[in-house]
Parts: structure tokens; sequence; C-alpha cells
């Protein structure tokens, strides 16, 4: 199977075909993927080498002129290093735009802590008017993309090599109920889902998928959660965790509930290992998962 980010790749450059709108921004990060279509659309696929404050002031200026442009680097570098460039030069000057990062919180731990932003949603939840899809499959990020290309909004696209095992239909924002059951409710955010299925095998809850989580999905947080009077919620995210605890509490703010936001811990992990590490060391594995949902659900 592809990974996220090569679907990223071929699915853009098929867009940039498709609709002249369409321009593509890089910071050299995934540049040998797009040099066909550079070649073939000279003018709209644009590399500005290591200056991702650049990326973010070249890419509003091509939304004043009425193109599209996809902005392209890891997290760290899209969302966190640019940050003034992504507050100003979108949101302030009111112009949209498509933010599309690899590396996530933790897909190249060889690369250290400045190729990681388990951050990233959260400082854009410091922004107002911003859509976040986290897919989990690559399928889910085409389609995602897609649907990001077509609008006139402000989006980020958070990729990842972690992937679920199959991929299911984006059809909507909202969240999408995988599982259902009477003992709480478990979020499972993009490439979470098959952990948390994994980890809750067997046990009575609720199971949630989110691919969109900026609009965070109230509606559907309360249906699941409030047939019985009262709220046990879990959300696991692939980034910072309590990222969506606040949004998750307004949802349930008339109802009794407790919320357990689990995700990337604040404490930066010094030892390099692989991916499987960090999901252990961040208690994100099934069997970490396990026992931090029936802890909280059954104390």
């Amino acid at each position: 199977m592809d990974t996220m980010r090569d679907r990223f790749v071929a699915t853009t450059t098929r867009l940039l075909d498709e609709d002249p709108r369409v321009a593509v921004l890089l910071a050299e990060i995934s540049r040998d993927g797009f040099g066909p279509a550079e070649r073939a659309h000279p003018h709209r696929v644009v590399n500005v080498g290591i200056r991702e404050q650049l990326l973010i002031g070249a890419g509003a200026g091509m939304a004043l002129t009425g193109m599209r442009p996809v902005m392209h680097t890891f997290a760290s570098f899209l969302v966190e290093r640019p940050f003034e460039q992504v507050k100003l030069d979108l949101g302030h000057q009111g112009v949209g735009g498509v933010l599309v990062s690899a590396g996530a919180s933790y897909d190249w731990p060889a690369g250290g802590f400045t190729h990681m932003s388990p951050g990233d949603v959260a400082l854009l939840d410091t922004l107002d008017g911003w859509t976040v899809h986290v897919p989990g499959h690559p399928d889910e990020a085409e389609t995602l993309l897609r649907r990001s290309v077509s609008g006139d909004d402000r989006v980020y696209v958070r990729l990842s090599l972690q992937s679920n095992r199959a991929a299911r239909a984006v059809g909507g924002p909202g969240f999408e109920t995988v599982r259902r059951g009477d003992g709480g409710v478990v979020i499972a955010v993009g490439p979470m889902l098959d952990n948390v299925l994994e980890a809750t095998e067997g046990l009575d809850v609720t199971v949630l998928y989110a691919t969109t989580v900026r609009p965070f999905d109230a509606a559907s947080l309360r249906r699941a959660a409030g047939a019985h009077g009262t709220a046990d919620v879990v959300v696991v995210e692939p980034f910072l965790a309590g990222t969506s605890t606040a949004m998750a509490n307004e949802a349930l703010t008339d109802l009794p509930h407790r919320i357990l936001g689990l995700g990337v811990g604040r404490r930066e992990l010094r030892r390099y290992g692989q991916m499987p590490d960090h999901l252990v060391a961040h208690g994100l594995d099934p069997r970490s998962l396990r026992q931090r949902i029936t802890g909280f659900l059954h104390p």
C-alpha cells in the first residue's frame, strides 16, 4: 500500500492537470515527487527552498489572485516555524489555502524533535476559521484532499506514515459510528482507529471515528453520549494529548460527564527508536490503550 504522502503527490499532480486554479508550493520536501508536475506546470509548481515563511507568504499571495494554493512540507515547518505568516498572511488577510503536512508527531524519530509536531493542531486552535482533516488511510487522504482543494477556505490536512489497515467512507465532516455500546464513548482520530478497535474489543463502548476534527462534531458526540443522562468520553488523538478535550467539554456542557484525553505527551522523548516505540512510550499502542480506557471507565 502506498503512504498518505505518496497519495498526496499523485493526487495533487492530477489536480494540477484538472484545475487551473491549483498551485503547489514546496519548501524542498517532496520536490522529487513533483518533478513531472513541475515540468508540466512550471508556473504553478513553485519550490521556494528552505524558506517556510516565504512558503506561506507566497501561497497567500497566490490566493489573493484567485488561485487555490496547496502548501506542503513537514508539519513542524508548515505550522510551527511560519506560524506568524499562517496567522497574518492567510488568516488576517482573509484568504484561503490548503496546508498539507508530512511527518506528524513521530513519523521520523531519527530526525529528532525538530521533525516532530505533536502540537500542530493545538496551535491552529488558537486561530479562527480552520478546518482540520486527519485521515487514517491513503484513500481517505485522497478524498479529503480533493474536498479541500475544491473549496476556498483555510484547511489543514495532516498526513502520517501511520495508517489503519482499511479505509472507511469519508462521506462528510461528521464522526462515524463504528461500534455501539452503552458503557462510554471512545473517539478515535485518524490513524488511531485500528489501535482503538483492538483496545476496546469486547468492551461495551461506542467507538466514533473522526477524520475531520475541526470543526468538532459536537452533535455526533451528544447523540452517542447523551442517552443515559451522564457520559464518560475518551478521546484518542495522534497529536498532543488533550487537544480536543475543550471541544468535547463544550459539546456536553449541560450533561454530567467525564473526559479523558489520550495522545502524545508533552515530555520530549530523546531516544530515537522507531514509530512503534513512540506509540508505546506515549501509551497509544493497543495494550496501553486498553489499560488506560478500562481504568477510566471502570475505576
